[in-house]
């Protein structure tokens, strides 16, 4: 436990911004330039240096606008941390808190998701907890994946057989330890299910609810709860959270291609550059739950976006002609 105005070398503790089973996040100042950072100091300091050096180095991997950054990990008085990039605004959790989002918003932070998550597939990266908690609106509007402590890489998955996740968010072969790509599109079905209705699908699961979720008689369709959502909307969703592996997307980029089909008209964007600023924003669980804002993305033109780079396409582009990623 940091305590404010604690310092670890150069960092300053300014305040916790959260805590969970594997770490506790702090907001800090790098006193030397001056600027925010996160600092997330894992709770079991005894494992031995490898160890503690698996998450920052996995993370070192990543490079995208979607996904939080890592700067470095340090050890400073015997205290190992990783020092990350502070995004300032707050989490898809409380954007949502209850209340169903408008379509368009629904599809700028979902596209973003996939984004990050084809990112991170491509590394061998399996995130393994996605869920809105774990997915900050900056206050320019920009979604970015955090928390990234209990990914693994693909081969170092599919040896172990821990059941790691939230419950509600985690796919049937989770719950067998038995984590696989596919396992972050379940997850983040279940998160736009939540986006659409303003509830999950079903309350937390059990081991002896596999069979029923196998069946998916857990869940009722998105629409069933929101009329207003658009039926093609709607079977994007149920088939991102297909229990059987091979009648989900079998990848990032599909379900980004037919989350776009799906909306049709609606405004949506993949990393919104006009974004109404939350009053009083802070990082993640640093604000007051009553403090929620309002309208964290206000959907720009209905020009598409590349969701690599998130600059305007034109609207028959087959590759963006700024990044030369395929569309």
């Amino acid at each position: 436990m940091l305590f404010q105005g604690q310092t670890l070398g150069k960092y300053k503790i300014v305040s916790t911004l959260g805590s969970g089973g594997f770490g506790a996040v702090y907001l800090a100042r790098d006193t030397w330039i001056d600027k925010d950072v996160a600092i997330k100091v894992p709770h079991r300091q005894n494992l031995n240096f490898a160890e503690l050096l698996q998450e920052p180095r996995l993370l070192a991997a990543l490079d995208h606008p979607n996904i939080v950054s890592i700067t470095t990990a340090e050890k400073q008085e015997n205290v190992f941390f990783i020092v990350m990039e502070y995004v300032e605004g707050d989490t898809l959790e409380n954007v949502i808190a209850g209340n169903a989002l408008d379509t368009p918003r629904m599809l700028a932070y979902s596209t973003q998701v996939c984004g990050a998550i084809r990112h991170a597939h491509d590394q061998g990266v399996i995130h393994r907890d996605l869920r809105p908690p774990n997915m900050l609106i900056s206050r320019t509007g920009v979604l970015k994946v955090a928390d990234f402590g209990v990914s693994r890489f693909l081969e170092l998955a599919a040896r172990g057989t821990t059941v790691i996740g939230s419950p509600p968010y985690m796919a049937p072969e989770q719950f067998e330890g038995k984590a696989v790509f596919a396992s972050d599109i379940y997850s983040l079905g279940v998160t736009m299910y939540q986006m659409l209705t303003g509830v999950l699908p079903y309350k937390s699961p059990t081991p002896s609810d596999l069979e029923r979720l196998m069946r998916q008689d857990l869940v009722q369709p998105p629409r069933t709860r929101n009329p207003a959502i658009p039926p093609a909307l709607n079977d994007v969703v149920m088939k991102a959270m297909a229990p059987d592996i091979a009648n989900r997307f079998q990848s990032a980029q599909e379900l980004h291609d037919e989350l776009r089909a799906a909306g049709g008209d609606s405004p949506a964007a993949e990393s919104p550059s006009h974004a109404e600023p939350p009053a009083g924003s802070a990082q993640a669980s640093a604000r007051n739950a009553g403090d929620t804002p309002q309208n964290v993305v206000r959907p720009p033109s209905t020009a598409p976006f590349c969701w690599h780079c998130h600059k305007p396409l034109h609207a028959r582009a087959g590759r963006c002609p700024f990044c030369g990623e395929a569309q």
